[in-house]
């Protein structure tokens, strides 16, 4: 079994707050990430899967491949948007690096398997001292 990870970056805003507290409660829950007037990471994502080479071609994946199903089915929905409010796969969901990396295995983890592969881990990277991995339930 061999591991192969690829990359990608996007930027997206959101908000950290639950309906139920006031914007003073919000805040002393969630700090300045409960801005009322949403605040932005530069995201990196790093996607890891698992699997055996492939013979004749030498590859787990072709990693070309790999990165045009991350951006189809993930960049492109989180891209410079609002993830409260403009990403499907987070409707309903809070807005938590954590439900996010959830939510990016299961955009992925169908195209993974149709390539040959297995989702091994999906790891988002908030900023340079947070990070989360998920590995599957």
């Amino acid at each position: 079994m061999i591991h192969i990870t690829r990359r990608e970056r996007f930027n997206a805003a959101h908000r950290l707050f639950s309906d139920e507290l006031t914007d003073e409660q919000n805040m002393e829950v969630f700090g300045k990430c409960s801005n009322p007037n949403w605040h932005g990471h530069n995201y990196e994502l790093f996607v890891t899967v698992k699997g055996e080479i492939d013979s004749e071609t030498g590859f787990l994946v072709n990693l070309k491949t790999l990165g045009n199903i991350i951006k189809s089915k993930v960049i492109v929905k989180l891209d410079h948007r609002n993830i409260n409010l403009e990403v499907d796969f987070m409707d309903g969901k809070f807005a938590s690096t954590e439900n996010l990396a959830v939510g990016i295995w299961n955009e992925l983890e169908k195209s993974v398997i149709e390539i040959g592969a297995e989702l091994h881990c999906v790891k988002v990277v908030e900023s340079e001292n947070n990070y989360v991995e998920y590995y599957g339930s």
